[in-house]
């Protein structure tokens, strides 16, 4: 092994994952499906912001995941303009009985984000 190798295996780690997080895997359609809000009138996007709460689902089918309907009505009360199933692109242990990294992600009026944080939810910035 000389310095040839030394200047390949360089070369290979500056350009990988140059693009960004390379285990990121990209979301599948049924998983960033955005549903619609019931209501007509929407905030324009600088008085929006994402909030999360992990679905509980656990690694090795430990835990349940709860669903985005079913987490919805945790925010009873709150205008849900959107939501949709995503990774907190995180790494995560990998063993029985670990978080998966998968969140409830909820679109809600910038307003609103301090009632949804008592509820035990976060800003989402994942992305």
């Amino acid at each position: 092994m000389g310095i040839k190798t030394l200047l390949v295996v360089a070369a290979v780690f500056l350009t990988s994952c140059a693009q960004g997080h390379c285990r990121r895997k990209v979301d599948s359609p049924e998983m960033s499906a955005q549903q619609p809000a019931a209501t007509d009138a929407k905030p324009s996007g600088d008085q929006r912001v994402f909030v999360y709460k992990y679905d509980g689902g656990l690694q090795c089918g430990l835990g349940k995941a709860i669903g985005l309907d079913v987490m919805a009505k945790e925010l009873q009360g709150i205008t849900i303009l959107s939501q949709s199933k995503k990774r907190d692109g995180l790494m995560h242990i990998q063993v029985c009985g670990s978080i998966t990294g998968m969140a409830n992600v909820y679109e809600i009026p910038l307003s609103q984000q301090k009632i949804a944080e008592t509820h035990g939810f976060k800003k989402w910035s994942f992305e």
